[in-house]
């Protein structure tokens, strides 16, 4: 009897140690798969964030804002930051190494060119969008209609014209109450690829703003000396003069008077037609031209007049490319791999996808087939290993 009752003790202890085997097997089992399902999710939440950096001009700034939000949300481990300054800043960072992308909308000078040879790498410049220059002003009660000749605008910014109810204005804008109020007249304070778009048009429609002032990044304006000239850092500071300015005058880019309801006055063109600036105006002069764009290892060689006082009933006169400046990265110079990777993955994505109608701000125009292809020549061009 003892016997039996020791056996049966022994039973219960080897189903005790058995059960509680497959307890801790089990146990193990949820610990390892939890384990390793969190130590997944740490790895993907961890992946590796790589940061362009891109700097520059302001005339496309609300286009690269769109461009940038619009890629971020489907390519997460991007991070993308855009700061403005004026072409001229764009390309001084991208010299000194300090931006990854630069941003000018005058192709770079050929000293400037040199320059950047000098660094031991290969430059590349291309177009990324079309965008326009216009003229806008604040005159208390007056919210649009406002004409200008060509004659009329180089007088103003020459400071010639002093009143906005010059006979010259009047006659061109007879059903106006213009005010017998002084012109203030606003322009840039940086080095600014708008100024250069601005001041190459001037120069191209009137002899003495060429012998006189002529066309650069930043100009000795002739309004400071008489006065009646104020000047704003940026498109955005520009603005800013403006809309605080009554009875002042100011050039900006299209998508700035959009965003800030500014009223915009009808340019005369070289047909001598009053057009206002839109979708249809702008195409309309960048197909009545033939681009003349170098390849991108010789971008210094594009000439800005090409889309500017184009030909044509409705094109709006001053229209221009805005550029991108990017390296070769020959040996690995200035990128890494995987940045360099990154830097081909957005460019190819902004001269495709970015052109696109619905992936535009408002004030741009994509490029033509043919620009684009240029583009993305020279992307297929950027070193990776």
């Amino acid at each position: 009897m003892k016997r039996v009752i020791s056996v049966f003790i022994v039973l219960l202890l080897g189903l005790s140690l058995a059960a509680s085997g497959c307890i801790s097997g089990e146990k193990g089992a949820n610990a390892t798969s939890s384990s390793t399902a969190q130590t997944s999710s740490q790895s993907s939440s961890q992946a590796k964030v790589i940061t362009i950096r891109t700097t520059g001009a302001t005339f496309p700034q609300y286009q690269i804002q769109k461009w940038i939000e619009l890629y971020q949300n489907s390519h997460p481990n991007v991070k993308i930051e855009y700061q403005g300054g004026g072409s001229g800043y764009g390309q001084e960072t991208f010299l000194k190494g300090l931006t990854d992308i630069g941003r000018s909308d005058p192709a770079v000078s050929a000293d400037v060119w040199k320059k950047f040879l000098s660094t031991g790498d290969q430059p590349l410049q291309f177009p990324e969008i079309v965008g326009a220059v216009v003229v806008a002003y604040n005159l208390p009660g007056i919210g649009g209609g406002l004409r200008l000749s060509q004659a009329v605008l180089a007088k103003i910014f020459l400071g010639e014209i002093q009143y906005w109810d010059d006979p010259a204005i009047k006659n061109l804008n007879p059903s106006l109450n213009l005010p017998h109020r002084k012109i203030i007249v606003i322009h840039r304070s940086d080095a600014s690829g708008t100024t250069k778009i601005f001041t190459t048009y001037l120069s191209i429609i009137s002899n003495e703003w060429a012998k006189k002032v002529g066309a650069g990044l930043v100009v000795n304006w002739p309004v400071d000396g008489l006065g009646r000239g104020l000047a704003g850092k940026g498109n955005p500071g520009v603005v800013a003069i403006l809309k605080n300015t009554p009875y002042s005058i100011a050039y900006t880019e299209l998508s700035y008077a959009i965003e800030d309801n500014l009223s915009i006055a009808a340019i005369q063109n070289r047909a001598g037609n009053f057009v206002l600036p839109t979708n249809t105006t702008i195409k309309s002069a960048v197909l009545a031209v033939k681009s003349y764009i170098p390849a991108p290892t010789e971008g210094y060689k594009e000439n800005l007049t090409q889309l500017l006082n184009a030909p044509g009933n409705n094109s709006y006169p001053i229209v221009a490319f805005s550029h991108i400046l990017v390296w070769q990265n020959k040996g690995g110079k200035h990128y890494s791999k995987e940045k360099a990777q990154a830097i081909k993955d957005f460019l190819t994505w902004i001269l495709t996808e970015g052109q696109k109608s619905k992936n535009l701000a408002p004030g741009y125009v994509g490029l033509p087939p043919a620009v684009a292809q240029i583009g993305l020549k020279a992307v297929n061009m950027i070193e990776t290993g």
